[in-house]
């Protein structure tokens, strides 16, 4: 019977990006709480800075407001507002800069019509539907007599991956624009900047992992499919 998470042959494949997921998980939150007790060289609130590096890029319509949870900052496009979480908006740290302004790089992405952004957003529907209903369909091709049921299943299933490559160059390319504008708006020290560096890179890695995390899974199904094919 074919059930991935009943299959000790599906951890061989998921093991190392789970490996790598955790390790990601690890390395954000260890800068984050790190950062986050280490004060800002000009002692400004993450609001502030959001704020200031808005209205710097024109960006006068983007509301900032509080948003409950842990890391849970993020901008919203549809809505056109950044929200932050409690810690980040009230505190004067490092790392509320580097989060501060890796979501004002979203903004901005936004504002310029970003191409990469653009593709991500026109996938998430795709994704959602194909995140679920992928794996079911193609565990339904393993017992249904219907010719490449399994396949349309993993094809479903393999918008995720392609979600997930299209992310990458939208958050390097955020982080990117965030160390710019601290520079440019002369908001951070080098000492500071360093720490915003060390926050960021964290975040991307978990990025990386979600990528790893789908093309496990793919190579999983790929090689299940190969095996039934030579039965």
């Amino acid at each position: 019977m074919f059930f991935p998470a009943f299959d000790p042959r599906y951890y061989l494949f998921a093991l190392p990006a789970l490996i790598l997921g955790l390790y990601a998980q690890y390395k954000v939150r260890s800068a984050y709480q790190k950062y986050l007790q280490v004060r800002n060289a000009y002692n400004m609130p993450g609001f502030e800075a959001a704020r200031r590096l808005l209205d710097a890029n024109g960006l006068y319509d983007v509301a900032v407001q509080e948003t409950p949870g842990q890391l849970s900052d993020h901008y919203d496009p549809r809505r056109k507002a950044l929200f932050l979480s409690q810690a980040v908006a009230r505190s004067a740290t490092v790392a509320s800069l580097g989060i501060v302004a890796h979501e004002v790089g979203h903004a901005v992405q936004d504002a310029h019509g970003y191409a990469p952004m653009k593709l991500r957003g026109g996938l998430v529907p795709v994704v959602q539907i194909g995140s679920w209903l992928g794996p079911l369909i193609f565990i339904g091709g393993m017992f249904l007599p219907i010719p490449n049921l399994s396949l349309i299943g993993l094809l479903l299933f393999s918008g995720t991956l392609v979600f997930s490559l299209v992310t990458l160059p939208v958050e390097y390319n955020a982080s990117n624009r965030a160390v710019e504008m601290l520079r440019r708006g002369g908001l951070v020290s080098g000492q500071d900047e360093r720490g915003v560096r060390q926050v960021l890179s964290a975040a991307a890695l978990t990025y990386v992992a979600a990528a790893a995390q789908s093309l496990s899974t793919i190579l999983y199904y790929l090689f299940i499919l190969g095996g039934r094919r030579r039965d």
